[in-house]
Formats: structure tokens, sequence, C-alpha cells
């Protein structure tokens, strides 16, 4: 895979990435209760992803993947986090992650342009994995408690 020293890249700076990324979120308006989680919480969410982005993305562990991002799409309801903003901090994690590797100056050959691109469609299919089972356990949880009697949904997908 000639993508691997971009992982490798991307793995070596996950703390720099991981700040880009807490400054984003705290920095956008569509991501207030996102940003108000605390900055270990962040830390753990985007740290494990990029430092464990060989392992993701190499692995075919989708069963570890799923039970993983479905467990946090859970989570993120019972903090009444809204669904929309579990889906724009994911897609703002892979933005700044792909971002970070272009802003690098690697791409000098034609083999470097296809590594970028090969590094681009990986991480585009893991995320896609990792946004599907986020939504997935999101909604398992809206319906388990939705299910309660007497008891209303604490956030829906849609506030």
């Amino acid at each position: 895979m000639l993508s691997s020293k971009l992982i490798q890249l991307v793995e070596d700076h996950w703390e720099q990435i991981t700040r880009r990324v807490i400054g984003e979120i705290r920095r956008d308006p569509e991501l207030a209760h996102l940003g108000q989680l605390p900055d270990s919480e962040l830390i753990e969410w985007s740290g494990n992803i990029i430092r464990n982005l060989d392992l993701w993305l190499v692995s075919g562990r989708t069963k570890e993947i799923g039970d993983t991002y479905e467990s946090l799409g859970r989570r993120r309801y019972q903090e009444d986090i809204p669904l929309r903003e579990l889906v724009r901090g994911t897609q703002t994690l892979k933005a700044v992650m792909v971002d970070f590797v272009r802003s690098q100056g690697l791409h000098q050959t034609a083999v470097d342009i296809y590594a970028e691109e090969e590094l681009d469609y990986l991480v585009g299919r893991f995320f896609d994995i990792v946004l599907y089972h986020g939504v997935k356990g999101y909604e398992e949880e809206l319906r388990k408690e939705s299910a309660q009697p007497g008891v209303a949904g604490a956030q829906t997908a849609g506030s």
C-alpha cells in the first residue's frame, strides 16, 4: 500500500491533529453541544481514531469498528449531543486529518499524488463506516428510550 507512509505521518502527529480538531470544534457555532465536552473526551475520541489509523484502515475489523462507534453514538445521545453534531464533528475530524496530510507538501511525484489519493479513498471509506455505526448507535438509544413508558426522548435527531 503506497499510502502507508502517509498513515504513519498522521499517526506520528496525532496530538497536533487532535489539537486542530478541538480548535475547529470549539470555533464552529454549529457544534455548540459537542464543543462543550471536556478536552479529555475530545482527545480520547479523535486520538483513538488517529493513533490507530493503520489498524482501522488495513485490518478489516469492521465488527470492532462498528461496536466502537455504535457505543459512541449511544453515548452522544445520552450526553444530549444532537445527531447532526455527531455527524459534523466526525466530518471535521476527517477534514482536518486530510488537510494535515495535504499541508505537508509531500506530493512531489506521481507516486506521492497517488498515495495521497489512496489515503483519501481509504479514509473516506473508513469514515463512512464510522458515521454509519455512530448514527446506528444513536438511533438505537433513541428508540430504546422512546419505547420506555412515560419517558420523553432526551434529544431528538432534529434538535
